[in-house]
C-alpha cells in the first residue's frame, strides 16, 4: 500500500501559507499602530506558542530528536525571533513600498542558498518563475512606494529581515527530515519566544493602553499567521524543495494588495495590479513541469510500410 502523501496536500499547505501570510500585513496595519515592534513580535509568538503547544499535547508529539534541535533553534532564534522584531522595526522606518522590495529578496536568498547548502536543484522553469515574480514584486513595491520616506536604519533592518527569512528557512530543511513538521514549528516557536522575552515589561505597559482590536490583530497573528501558517509551510517544506517553494512565496504581495482592496478600501493602482499579475505568473511558471514527450514506439517487423 503506497502511504506516500499526495503532492497536491503539500500544494494546499503551501496555498495556506501564503494567504495567511498575506492577510498577516493587514493585520499588522492595525496592532503595529499600538504596539512596539518587539512587544508586537513577543505577543504574536506568546499567542502562536499557547496554540502549537495545544496541538503538540493533543496529537503526543513528544521532544523532537536530538538531531533535529540545531535546525530548530537557528530557525526559532533568526525566523521566529530576530526576523519578526526587526520588520516590525523596519516598517516604522521605510514606507511599505521600500520594505517590500527588499524583503521579498528572501524568496531568492533561499533559492541560492538551497542550491548550495542543501543541493537543490535549479531547472530553468524554476529560475525564470523567480526572476518573473522578482519583477513583480519590484513592480508592486514601486507602486506603493511613498518616496522620501526611507531611512538608512529602516533600510538596514529589511535587508537583516530578509536574511534572517532565508537563514531560517534553509536551517529549517535538515530538521523536517527526523522531526515532524508539527514538532519543528512549535518548538522553534518557543524558542522565539524564549529569544523576545526582554520585550515582555514593553508588552505589559503597550497592552495596557492598546485599543480591543488592536489586540486581537495581534492575538490572530499569532493563531493564523504563525501557529497555522508556520505548521503548513513546514509541511510542504518536508514534501519539496526549498527553492520552490520559496518561488511560491511570491504569491504573497499579489495577495496582500488583493486583501487591500477588499478589507481596507486601499485600491490599488494599474502598475500594482500588473506587478500583482506578475507575482502570480511567477509561481505558476516556477511550479509548473515540462511536459513528457511520449516515446516512439518501435516499428513492428510486419508493418507493410
Amino acid at each position: 500500500m503506497n502511504t506516500r502523501p499526495s503532492p497536491r496536500l503539500a500544494a494546499g499547505a503551501a496555498l495556506v501559507t501564503v494567504i495567511l501570510w498575506a492577510s498577516a500585513f493587514v493585520s499588522i496595519r492595525s496592532a503595529g499602530a499600538a504596539y512596539s515592534p518587539g512587544a508586537l513580535a513577543l505577543g504574536r509568538l506568546l499567542a502562536g506558542s499557547l496554540m502549537l503547544g495545544v496541538f503538540c499535547l493533543v496529537r503526543r508529539e513528544g521532544l523532537p530528536p536530538r538531531s533535529a534541535w540545531r535546525g530548530i533553534l537557528v530557525s526559532g532564534v533568526l525566523w521566529f525571533g530576530l526576523y519578526m522584531v526587526v520588520l516590525n522595526w523596519g516598517e516604522r522606518q521605510v514606507d511599505a513600498g521600500t520594505a517590500a522590495l527588499i524583503v521579498n529578496v528572501g524568496p531568492l536568498l533561499i533559492a541560492l542558498l538551497g542550491v548550495r547548502l542543501l543541493g537543490d536543484p535549479m531547472p530553468p522553469r524554476l529560475f525564470a518563475g523567480l526572476a518573473v515574480s522578482f519583477a513583480g514584486a519590484v513592480t508592486v513595491g514601486l507602486s506603493m512606494s511613498g518616496g522620501g520616506g526611507s531611512s538608512i536604519l529602516g533600510v538596514a533592518l529589511c535587508v537583516v529581515a530578509a536574511i534572517t527569512y532565508a537563514s531560517g528557512v534553509v536551517s529549517q530543511k535538515p530538521a523536517l527530515r527526523t522531526a515532524s513538521a508539527l514538532q519543528v514549528t512549535t518548538f522553534a516557536c518557543f524558542v522565539g519566544t524564549v529569544a523576545c522575552l526582554p520585550f515582555a515589561g514593553q508588552l505589559v505597559h503597550d497592552a495596557s493602553a492598546a485599543p480591543l482590536s488592536a489586540t486581537l490583530n495581534m492575538v490572530y497573528l499569532g493563531v493564523f499567521p504563525t501557529a497555522v501558517a508556520f505548521t503548513t509551510w513546514a509541511y510542504a517544506l518536508a514534501r519539496t524543495t526549498a527553492s520552490r517553494l520559496a518561488a511560491t512565496s511570491y504569491a504573497v504581495p499579489a495577495l496582500v494588495v488583493l486583501m487591500s482592496w477588499l478589507f481596507l478600501g486601499e485600491v490599488p493602482a494599474l502598475l500594482t495590479l500588473g506587478g500583482g499579475v506578475l507575482c502570480l505568473a511567477g509561481v505558476a511558471v516556477s511550479r509548473s513541469r515540462p511536459r513528457r514527450v511520449p516515446a516512439a514506439e518501435p516499428a513492428s517487423a510486419e508493418d507493410p510500410s
